[in-house]
């Protein structure tokens, strides 16, 4: 059989919007403040993503899913070799558009990073942009895409326009989406060490004797919902499951591990009951994304909700709601398979609580070496076959 194209590296797209005077409520995964880049011109950006599968030839994926005008991309390189657009160097992305570059032949080993810089020749560029990138990225003045060295370059560390990267890869290979919030996203991991679990997971697979080539995309937005859309944290899971996993080639399963926010949005200060959700309302969600999923061949995995306690979001309420939900994943038999993230965090003395050694201060986000548990606790035989 054939190569086939497979998702090799991703990431879900978000637009930030603009600050506003006073700001509204904060989630419990909020992004930390970055460098505004409300826009982009005249500008050089050079962004590094880690293909976490090899194969022979390299495509690039761009979108301006939430850009507000179209988008002129004047050069694009990747490693120094030079990206084309139906044989055309430049690109207009369209509004609300996903695009790829034509496929270079390129080797590319698992594990290795690739950059990817993009000139925008145009003045005041709202970004299509994914905020919590954890790798060091570049903005240089001018057309620096083919050089080597960036010259008067300011350091940030979010994704602009890049969305994806897929390889060609033997008939054997495929992709497992890692789909949710921050706890997906790696927030609070520390930056530049590939430490989110998503990537864990794909170098235990890597490494595992006999095992065909797995690629795992990470598709978590921090301050994410199931149900409802979070201002300047992305559309809902729901909204965006279409683009973030459907559309991804070469994806054979879901890892869907998302919902905290959505039981506790709605008791934060200042939030109307509209935003509200009750156990019942987040399994009604999970049970759309598992139909469209399956209608597509997905094998779904599902995870359970971590305990939060000792937070300052943390009530009877969630907590009630929680342990609803999550019996509802352990026992309903509606994924093909669970993985039970609460037993694997949470503390045995306090079981509201995760162990205080996987955690951050905040008692929501796992650290390094809770992403590394989260990652150990997936049987890899789920994903041979």
């Amino acid at each position: 059989m054939e190569n086939h194209w497979i998702a090799a590296w991703g990431t879900a797209q978000q637009l930030a919007p603009a600050a506003e005077p006073g700001g509204g409520p904060e989630m419990p995964d909020e992004a930390p403040p970055e460098p505004t880049l409300d826009t982009v011109g005249a500008q050089t950006v050079r962004m590094v993503a880690r293909s976490t599968v090899g194969g022979s030839a390299v495509r690039v994926a761009l979108s301006n899913s939430f850009g507000h005008a179209p988008v002129r991309i004047g050069a694009a390189f990747l490693d120094g070799t030079r990206l084309t657009f139906s044989d055309r160097p430049e690109v207009v992305l369209p509004t609300g558009a996903q695009i790829y570059s034509d496929p270079i032949e390129y080797a590319v080993s698992a594990q290795t990073d690739l950059t990817v810089s993009l000139y925008l020749p145009d003045e005041k560029v709202t970004p299509t942009i994914h905020e919590v990138g954890l790798r060091t990225a570049w903005l240089a003045p001018g057309d620096q895409t083919a050089e080597p060295e960036l010259r008067d370059a300011t350091e940030f560390q979010s994704y602009l326009w890049l969305t994806g990267i897929d390889v060609l890869a033997p008939h054997t290979a495929a992709t497992v989406i890692a789909f949710g919030d921050s706890l997906v996203d790696g927030m609070e991991t520390t930056p530049g060490t590939d430490a989110p679990w998503p990537s864990v997971l794909a170098r235990r697979l890597a490494a595992e004797p006999g095992l065909p080539p797995r690629a795992v995309v990470n598709m978590g937005i921090s301050g994410n919902r199931v149900l409802r859309e979070t201002d300047g944290m992305g559309t809902s899971a729901l909204a965006r499951f279409d683009r973030d996993v459907l559309a991804r080639p070469g994806a054979r399963w879901l890892i869907l591990f998302e919902g905290g926010n959505d039981l506790i949005f709605g008791s934060l200060p200042g939030m109307p009951d509209s935003e509200r959700a009750t156990a019942a309302d987040l399994i009604d969600g999970y049970r759309l994304l598992l139909t469209r999923a399956r209608s597509h061949g997905l094998r779904v995995v599902g995870c359970t909700l971590p305990p939060i306690g000792g937070s300052p979001v943390f009530t009877p309420e969630f907590e009630d709601a929680r342990q609803q939900v999550n019996r509802w994943i352990r026992d309903s038999g509606e994924f093909d398979a669970v993985t039970d993230l609460e037993a694997a965090l949470r503390d045995p003395a306090e079981p509201t609580k995760t162990r205080a050694e996987l955690v951050t201060d905040d008692g929501v986000h796992p650290n390094d070496a809770g992403h590394a548990v989260i990652a150990d606790a997936f049987d890899l035989e789920l994903f041979r076959h």
